[in-house]
């Protein structure tokens, strides 16, 4: 049986990923409410009840939000650090199935090694995770404000990368609907990466082994698809990196399941895709900008 990864969905309202293996059935966050991560893993032909784990990287609302019905109901257990147990049981205002893990350790769940390492944002005790599996090692990296030399090492195994694409620092500038405050937060160190600092982060991290770049928790009010698509694309031409697949990942809609023991050797075109109109978007078309404004 292959590995499977689908990112479930991504973005600044909801952040869920589903990782499959012989031994394994994981989430990775759950922050979609119950009934949309059960129909989302429905729409895959699977469901919450056969669920082996649920991974935790911080408390915030985006990658929490069902893991509260879940855990009532169906007694996952949930893997996480005392930190982030104690606000998210806090936030939730009940307790949570926990297995702890220390921040930095590496655990197993069922045939997928766990690896774990601090990462600058602004939670009780944010981590980012290399999953290890028989098929390859998957990173995620879905929020943090800059990346230190140990995230970058941590993660520079990774044949699968989730890296966080937030916002185009501009719109983020002159967005009306948020208070200085919170842009000022967003642009710290222990906020979100921009699209550029995404760029620099994988251009740090970016190895022969790397074949599938996902770009997640895109702001829907100061990011576009196609910008962050095109950022990190030109970075990633300038490397020679014609190897990797580059996907931006949605928050209305499940990416395509990958299966990581059918990861061709020969170069992938990078795509965007666009889960409104069920279609891919290859650079150098002439209406590519104006489709990809429309997700």
């Amino acid at each position: 049986m292959p590995v499977r990864l689908t990112i479930l969905g991504s973005g600044s309202a909801g952040n869920c990923a589903y990782l499959e293996t012989d031994e394994a059935r994981i989430l990775i966050d759950a922050g979609f409410s119950f009934r949309q991560i059960r129909k989302r893993l429905e729409s895959i032909g699977r469901a919450p009840e056969n669920l082996t784990g649920i991974l935790i990287t911080h408390e915030h609302s985006d990658h929490i939000q069902g893991l509260g019905a879940m855990s009532e109901k169906l007694r996952i257990p949930v893997y996480c650090n005392r930190d982030t147990k104690d606000a998210l049981e806090y936030q939730l205002q009940a307790q949570v199935n926990c297995r702890l893990f220390t921040t930095g350790g590496t655990f197993e769940v069922g045939d997928v090694v766990v690896e774990t390492f601090t990462v600058p944002h602004d939670a009780q005790d944010p981590v980012g995770f290399l999953l290890r599996t028989l098929a390859g090692n998957i990173g995620v990296l879905t929020d943090l404000g800059h990346t230190t030399r140990l995230v970058i090492e941590r993660v520079r195994a990774a044949n699968v990368l989730v890296i966080e694409a937030n916002h185009d620092v501009k719109l983020l500038q002159d967005c009306p609907h948020r208070p200085w405050s919170l842009k000022q937060r967003i642009l710290s160190r222990h906020g979100h990466l921009s699209n550029e600092a995404a760029a620099d982060a994988v251009e740090e991290i970016m190895s022969s082994d790397l074949s599938h770049l996902y770009l997640g928790h895109l702001s829907r009010e100061c990011n576009r698809p196609d910008m962050a698509f095109n950022v990190m694309n030109e970075r990633m031409q300038k490397l020679g990196a014609n190897h990797v697949r580059l996907e931006v990942a949605s928050q209305s809609a499940p990416c395509a399941t990958l299966e990581l023991a059918h990861i061709p050797a020969k170069p992938l075109p990078a795509v965007l895709h666009d889960p409104q109109m069920q279609t891919h978007f290859l650079p150098g078309l002439g209406d590519f900008g104006e489709q990809a404004r429309s997700v």
